[in-house]
C-alpha cells in the first residue's frame, strides 16, 4: 500500500487545502499527519508544543508519518516540520512526494501575522523566513516534484498536482 501523493512544504504552502481538493477529485481519502497526532493525543498541535515541547511533538509526528505512509493509499499531507526527521525523510523515499514551495511574502499573506502556529509565535516574518531557509533544501531532497504556489490559488495547485500524479502513474 502506498499513498497516491504526499504533500510537503512550509506553513502557508497550502498542503492541507490542496490535499483535500486532490483527494476529492481523485476519489480517495486524505490523511493529515498533524490531525493524526491531534487525534492520538486528544489535544491540538499547539497545545502539545506548549505543554510537552517540540521534541515530544516531533516523536509523535515521526510515528504519524511512518503510519500514514505504511497504511494509507489516498493522499497524505505532512506537517511542515516532518522533513526534519531523518527517519521520515528516509521513509519518503520511493513515494510520490510533491513539494508545495512558497515564497516568504506569499506565505505571510496566507498564514497571517497573528498566526496560531507554534513555531511562528513572536515575529512571524522572521520565524517564517528562518523556517523557509532551514527546510527548503530538505523539502527538495524528498520531493519527486515541486510546484511553485506563490501566484496560484489552491485549485490551480491541485490541477498541477493531479497532472503530475497522472503523468507519473
Amino acid at each position: 500500500m502506498s499513498p497516491v501523493a504526499v504533500f510537503v512544504g512550509p506553513p502557508g504552502a497550502g498542503k492541507s487545502t490542496v490535499a483535500e481538493i486532490v483527494g476529492q477529485r481523485l476519489g480517495v481519502d486524505v490523511r493529515d499527519t498533524d490531525q493524526d497526532v491531534e487525534a492520538g493525543e486528544g489535544v491540538s498541535v499547539q497545545d502539545i508544543f506548549i505543554d510537552q515541547g517540540e521534541a515530544h511533538f516531533r516523536v509523535l509526528e515521526e510515528k504519524a508519518v511512518a503510519s500514514a505512509l505504511a497504511e494509507h493509499d489516498g493522499v497524505v499531507s505532512l506537517g511542515g516540520g516532518a522533513v526534519l526527521s531523518p527517519a521520515s525523510r528516509a521513509a519518503l523515499a520511493g513515494h510520490r512526494v510533491i513539494f508545495l514551495d512558497v515564497g516568504l511574502a506569499a506565505a505571510i499573506r496566507r498564514v497571517g501575522m497573528n498566526s496560531g502556529r507554534p513555531l511562528l509565535l513572536g515575529n512571524v516574518r522572521t520565524q517564517l523566513k528562518n523556517l523557509l531557509d532551514q527546510r527548503r533544501v530538505l523539502y527538495r531532497d524528498v520531493a519527486r516534484f515541486t510546484i511553485e504556489t506563490d501566484d496560484l490559488d489552491a485549485t490551480q495547485v491541485a490541477d498541477q498536482a493531479i497532472a503530475l500524479i497522472e503523468d507519473d502513474r
